[in-house]
C-alpha cells in the first residue's frame, strides 16, 4: 500500500503538523518529518479532521437506482469528507430481512467511496404492523446496529415499545422519524403564518414533539436506546433538553437544511424546499443552532434524499419532499456553527464523526470509524481548507439527483482531501484516481 505524507495540516484547525499515513493508520504526527518513499500531500494549512460519519443516508439501492446508487451515493460523500454513511432502509425490497441489509453492505464493499453500515426497517415493509428480522439482521454479516422506518414514523406505542426492548439484547438504537401521522395527513410544509398565507396544509410541531415525548418515556421505561431523526422545532430541542436532564440513553440529529433554511422559502412554490420534515421559522433555525452549540442535539445528519428529476421538478403539491446533502452538510456547518463562533472544529468533529459514529455503534467495530487523530488509529481523514468559499453547482454533483436547497449558494470551508483508511478517495476537491 502506498503511503501518503501529508504537509503542513492543522489537526481539529489547531497548530500545523505534518502527519505520516501508512497500512491504513495514522503513523506518526510531527514537525519537518522526512519524505522517505511517502507520496507528500501539502495541505498548505487545511484543517484536518477524521473523517465525516453520517448517520441518515439514502442510497436508494436497490430499486431506485435512477435517483441514487451506492457509487454514486458515496462518491458525494467521499466529496463532502464523509468516510462512513448509514443507508437507510427505505430501498425496494426494503431492507427489513438479512437478505436486503447484506446486498446493501456487499455493494458497499465492492463500490462504495466510503464505509456504507446499512440501516435495518424497525417494521416488515415500513408497514407499521409488525416487527422486521431485528435479530437477524444484527447477527448477519451487515451487523446491523442502527433501525428505522425512516419516512414513516413507527406510530404504534406498543410496537415501538417491543423494538426498544428487542434492541437491548444486541446493543442496537431505534432511530425514530417523529411524526404523529394522525396530526399530518395532507400536510405540505410547516403550519404557521405561512402555510394560512399559501393556502397549503400544515405540518404541526406538535405533531413531531408528541411522538418524542411519547418515545422518550417509552425508552426510559425500558431502559433502551433511542435516536431521534432529524429534529426540526424548538420545542423538540426542549423535551429532549428534559429528556437529557433525566439521564435517559436519547440522542437526536439536525439536519444542515434545518440549521441554515425557513418555511418562508415555501413562498416560492418551488419543490426543492420541500421536505420532511418541513422547514420550520427563524425561531426554530435559532434554538436548533442553540441546541447543536450546547450538546442537546448530538450530532448533525444529512438526511440525503435524492430523487429524479420526475419527481422532484413537479407542483408543490405532487413533488416528493427531500434535499441531497452530502457534499454540502460541512459547508453549511461552517456557515451556521463555525464562522459565528457557535462551534469550534474540534466540536464539529465531535458532531460530524465521533458522535455519530458511537450512536451507529462504529468506533469499535471491524472497521472502526470516528477515531481521534492520533497514531496508531485508522487513517480515515478530510482535509478543509477553511479560507475557501465556493459556490454550489447542482451540475457538478457526484449524485445522480440534482434536488440541493444551496444551489447558487456560497458556502465557506470545502473539502479538498478524504482517505479512507490511508487510500484517498479525494484528492483537490476531486475523486481520486489512486
Amino acid at each position: 500500500m502506498i503511503s501518503y505524507l501529508l504537509r503542513d495540516v492543522r489537526p481539529y484547525g489547531e497548530g500545523a503538523v505534518d502527519v505520516r499515513l501508512a497500512e491504513g493508520r495514522i503513523v506518526e504526527i510531527g514537525r519537518a518529518l522526512t519524505e522517505g518513499d511517502a507520496r507528500v500531500y501539502d495541505g498548505e494549512g487545511a484543517v484536518l479532521l477524521p473523517g465525516l460519519v453520517d448517520l441518515h443516508t439514502h442510497l436508494r439501492e436497490p430499486g431506485r437506482e435512477d435517483a441514487e446508487t451506492v457509487e454514486s451515493g458515496t462518491l458525494a460523500a467521499a466529496l463532502g469528507g464523509f468516510t462512513a454513511v448509514h443507508a437507510m432502509a427505505n430501498t425496494d425490497p426494503v431492507a427489513d430481512t438479512a437478505g436486503v441489509v447484506e446486498q446493501v453492505w456487499r455493494l458497499g464493499r465492492e463500490s462504495a467511496h466510503c464505509d456504507v453500515a446499512p440501516v435495518g426497517a424497525v417494521t416488515v415493509g415500513l408497514g407499521g404492523e409488525h416487527l422486521a428480522e431485528l435479530g437477524a439482521m444484527a447477527d448477519s454479516a451487515a451487523r446491523v446496529r442502527v433501525f428505522s422506518d425512516d419516512g414513516r414514523c413507527v406510530s404504534d406505542a406498543g410496537l415501538m415499545r417491543r423494538a426498544l426492548e428487542y434492541v437491548k439484547a444486541f446493543d442496537g438504537v431505534i432511530a425514530q422519524h417523529a411524526q404523529e401521522p394522525r396530526l399530518t395527513v395532507g400536510s405540505q410544509m410547516n403550519e404557521g403564518v405561512n402555510s394560512s398565507l399559501l393556502g397549503l396544509t400544515g405540518w404541526p410541531a406538535v405533531a413531531e414533539e408528541a411522538v418524542i415525548a411519547r418515545d422518550c418515556l417509552l425508552a426510559a421505561h425500558v431502559d433502551s436506546r433511542l435516536h431521534v431523526c432529524h429534529v426540526s422545532t424548538a420545542g423538540s430541542v426542549e423535551l429532549l433538553r428534559w429528556a437529557k436532564a433525566k439521564g435517559w440513553d436519547v440522542t437526536a440529529e439536525v439536519t444542515p437544511h434545518h440549521l441554515l433554511l425557513t418555511d418562508d422559502l415555501a413562498t416560492t412554490y418551488d419543490p426543492v424546499f420541500k421536505v420532511n420534515p418541513p422547514l420550520r421559522t427563524s425561531a426554530d433555525v435559532d434554538a436548533l443552532r442553540a441546541g447543536l452549540a450546547d450538546g442537546t442535539i448530538d450530532c448533525v445528519a444529512t438526511d440525503h434524499a435524492p430523487h429524479a428529476l420526475e419527481d422532484k421538478e413537479a407542483e408543490w403539491g405532487a413533488a416528493l419532499p427531500g434535499m441531497t446533502g452530502l457534499e454540502t452538510a460541512l459547508g453549511v456547518v461552517a456557515l451556521t456553527m463555525v464562522a459565528p463562533g457557535r462551534l469550534t472544529w474540534r466540536q464539529v468533529s465531535e458532531r460530524m464523526s465521533s458522535v455519530p459514529a458511537r450512536i451507529g455503534r462504529l468506533e469499535n467495530g471491524p472497521q472502526p470509524q470516528g477515531r481521534p487523530l492520533a497514531v496508531g488509529e485508522p487513517a480515515n481523514l478530510c482535509l478543509v481548507d477553511d479560507t475557501l468559499s465556493w459556490a454550489v453547482d447542482p451540475a457538478a454533483s457526484a449524485s445522480r439527483s440534482r434536488n440541493t436547497p444551496f444551489a447558487g449558494r456560497r458556502l465557506p470551508a470545502r473539502v479538498v482531501a478524504t482517505f479512507l483508511r490511508g487510500r484517498p478517495t479525494v484528492l483537490d476537491g476531486k475523486p481520486a484516481s489512486s
